[in-house]
């Protein structure tokens, strides 16, 4: 974009005093059109079909950058992250046996792709960024949906970022220390919180920039997990008492449906960001092939390697080792790599380093479609005039990130807050439902089986259910924490008439954060 163009493009969106709105609308008046029409007669010799593209790429919009590689490379890049190579234990942990485990791993696998196959439908009938939020919207309107916001921004998002970039920085350090010493805290802290503001940078600075690291880092993770894989392999060809671990494979297995379900939650847990590339769907070229394609290319991948890395484990680790380890890959290259065992802890850190950065990226677009829809300050919906990016949304949630760093009981947050994400997604999916009712005409380009989407239901229904007596007290407070964004709801985005000091003070920081940021607001073409 043209300069001038851009300044003209910031002064349209710069408020005068008479321009101050509510912050839960949050709009900024803007006439977009008289710039399109500006182009239209500068390039009016130019062949229409030239100028219609050229005009998209002027447009105050984010690009569809992203193809089928791209997609699939986020997926697994959000799914194969530290996860798998540091704590599979929870599953064995439950269950108790071998054999039950790998039952699970393999049922959470079908449990996702089923889960999968009800996003692709979602994501093609309604091509929004946002994911879980743009569907809870579309189907059981704002509150639902603002309620999902309010938890994934004050609970899922920081903390999972933070405890992620607190991985790496363990696994950066770790082996600078010598054995039976300590890293100090305040160490990784601030290398993580480095580590997450430069990777917020790269994805403010160009989508393209961390879409070809997601690229390198998708191949990266896969050669950790196959050389996994066929180590495990050849130690079960050739070791004395390779396939020991594997005679009485079900002895021991544990029949409560309580721990069952828990260690359906550990496994689940390691397939969790199947949905996220549905956040980024309004950057996908052609979405309805792409987004469905990546899907089912990458969710039957990440179950074959997950169940044969957890055989590999076995194979070499006895089960009272596995639970012992608080890092099981780096346990099972030392037992069985010998001198190569000082490659696994760098692959792990590139592993934990890839998923922060594409889970940086996605959440942020959940963030900008919340704020575009009125549900967080306007200024969220803004994006760079240069870079074509969510930057304040970006920013905003390192900012958040960083302080979860600095919090102890992050963990605990998490652990509060599962039971509540997996319920969203149970609410998300049963919209598959809701829309075969109430828009059976809605264009399909993916059209699942009704069974799929009630078969999800109900598992998630159970899985639901049993916790409640498991562990009440960390499902009470998971429920109060979601429920306390009610009064934030009516009071930020129902209540419209708001005083005109806030609004008058919450404008001037608008246009303060968007001359620093270099942000308009989003330019919508008509035909969307």
């Amino acid at each position: 974009m043209p300069l001038k163009q851009r300044n003209a493009v910031l002064e349209l969106h710069s408020p005068t005093e008479d321009q101050l709105v509510s912050p839960s609308v949050g709009s900024v008046a803007t006439d977009f059109g008289s710039i399109a029409e500006d182009g239209q007669g500068a390039m009016a010799s130019v062949d229409k079909t030239a100028d219609s593209s050229a005009q998209d790429q002027d447009k105050v919009k984010m690009k569809k950058s992203l193809g089928l590689l791209e997609g699939v490379a986020i997926i697994l890049g959000i799914i194969l992250g530290s996860g798998i190579f540091i704590s599979p234990k929870g599953v064995l942990q439950e269950v108790g046996s071998v054999g039950t485990s790998l039952v699970i791993w393999v049922l959470c696998g079908v449990l996702s792709m089923i889960g999968a196959l009800c996003y692709a439908e979602l994501g093609t009938a309604i091509p929004k960024s946002g994911g879980d939020y743009a569907y809870i919207y579309e189907a059981y309107g704002p509150l639902p949906a603002f309620l999902y916001l309010w938890d994934a921004t004050v609970i899922f998002v920081p903390s999972t970022n933070a405890i992620m970039g607190l991985t790496f920085a363990s696994y950066v350090f770790q082996p600078l220390f010598a054995a039976g010493c300590s890293v100090p805290t305040i160490g990784l802290q601030l290398f993580a919180a480095v580590t997450i503001c430069a990777l917020t940078y790269i994805n403010a600075y160009d989508v393209r920039v961390t879409t070809k690291m997601q690229n390198v880092f998708m191949f990266t993770k896969i050669g950790a997990l196959v050389l996994v894989i066929v180590v495990g392999v050849v130690w079960m060809a050739v070791a004395d008492g390779g396939m020991d671990n594997f005679e009485n494979a079900f002895d021991g297995t544990e029949t409560d449906p309580g721990k069952i379900s828990v260690a359906f939650y550990s496994g689940i847990f390691s397939y969790a960001g199947w949905n996220y590339l549905n956040f980024m769907t309004e950057e996908l070229r052609d979405p309805y092939k792409n987004l469905p394609r990546a899907i089912y290319i990458s969710l039957p991948l990440v179950t074959a390697i997950y169940v044969l890395a957890n055989m590999a484990y076995v194979a070499v680790l006895t089960p009272q080792a596995i639970l012992a380890s608080d890092a099981i890959a780096v346990t099972f290259a030392q037992r069985a790599m010998s001198y190569g065992a000082f490659v696994m802890p760098i692959l792990v850190a590139i592993a934990a380093f890839g998923g922060l950065s594409v889970h940086i990226m996605t959440s942020s677009r959940m963030c900008f479609v919340g704020a575009r829809n009125g549900h967080m300050p306007e200024i969220l919906s803004h994006i760079n005039v240069n870079r074509f990016t969510p930057m304040p949304s970006l920013v905003f949630l390192c900012a958040l990130s960083l302080l979860y760093l600095f919090i102890s009981d992050v963990y605990v947050l998490i652990t509060y807050s599962s039971i509540v994400e997996s319920f969203f997604i149970m609410l998300s999916v049963s919209a598959v439902l809701y829309f075969r009712y109430t828009r059976p005409d809605i264009h399909r380009p993916i059209r699942v089986p009704l069974w799929v989407p009630t078969l999800f239901v109900i598992i998630c229904a159970f899985l639901l259910i049993v916790p409640c007596y498991v562990a009440p007290y960390e499902v009470g407070m998971g429920v109060a924490l979601t429920l306390a964004g009610i009064p934030v709801y009516y009071i930020g985005v129902a209540w419209k008439n708001k005083p005109k000091a806030f609004t008058d003070a919450l404008a001037k920081v608008t246009q303060f954060c968007q001359k620093m940021f270099m942000t308009a607001k989003e330019e919508i073409d008509t035909d969307e």
